[in-house]
């Protein structure tokens, strides 16, 4: 079974299909999926999916796109909200220095929020980087000296000395569809490279939809292809990476519990 480790089912272009777009994830043998929050005014929707779908759960979290707008949800807000029984990490942040859509102190300022956040529930920080390499690592090293977090780097994108580096701080690595395509060959390198019980697949539905589905909105169902050309790439068999990707997340994301029957 596979596991989608970040998705975000309430978006435009899964919401409108919501319940068809779950099911075709299941028969394509996905049997968890995680709905990650990016702005506050989500959540309550987020944690509605989690409840109603006991094969999803949710997040919650300021994407540092919405950094501006929530001066607001500091560390305690989190916590109180990451009490919920389906709520199983804190996120998506981090910094986005591609768009600068925010102003950087501001992600700074909430990256860090999240991160104590994560520290005090022991729930996974969700860490999206973009052309803020250096910051973020300063960022999570400084805080990880403050005291120990899990976290993931999701839709990893960045260099080889980043991901040393993140391994290196404990965290593991997530990667999507961005895989698949024929101009990612860093990526191909970095990935087929890492250590497999570090290793997370995810789709960041509704966005970047692997080959064969480009041009496609993205969904759950996809992560399969990601599975598949993942697989190919680390000469392991699909088998050999459903497992142990699905191992590493539960590992990661403990508080999901263990499977019935497992």
């Amino acid at each position: 079974m596979l596991i989608d480790s970040h998705c975000h089912l309430n978006y435009k272009g899964l919401i409108e299909d919501q319940e068809n777009a779950l099911e075709r994830a299941r028969k394509a043998g996905v049997d968890v999926m995680l709905n990650i929050a990016t702005r506050e005014s989500e959540w309550d929707a987020v944690l509605s999916t989690a409840e109603r779908e006991p094969d999803v759960w949710a997040t919650v979290g300021i994407h540092p796109h919405e950094a501006d707008e929530h001066p607001h949800v500091d560390t305690a807000k989190l916590v109180e909200r990451a009490a919920h029984p389906r709520v199983i990490g804190i996120g998506e942040t981090g910094l986005d220095y591609y768009y600068d859509h925010s102003d950087r102190q501001r992600q700074q300022n909430s990256f860090r929020a999240h991160i104590a956040a994560s520290r005090e529930t022991g729930l996974p920080l969700i860490v999206h980087t973009r052309d803020a390499e250096e910051d973020t690592l300063e960022i999570l090293r400084d805080e990880m000296e403050k005291g120990a977090y899990p976290g993931v780097i999701h839709c990893f994108t960045a260099s080889d000395s980043f991901a040393d580096a993140a391994l290196g701080l404990g965290f593991y690595i997530s990667i999507s569809g961005i895989v698949t395509f024929k101009n990612a060959k860093d990526l191909q390198q970095t990935a087929a490279r890492l250590p497999l019980d570090r290793l997370l697949i995810e789709t960041d539905s509704p966005f970047l939809a692997p080959v064969p589905h480009r041009g496609k909105p993205c969904e759950p169902a996809f992560v399969a292809d990601t599975a598949r050309f993942l697989a190919a790439l680390r000469g392991q068999s699909v088998d050999e990476l459903a497992d142990a990707t699905s191992t590493n997340f539960r590992t990661l994301f403990s508080k999901i519990g263990i499977p019935q029957g497992a």
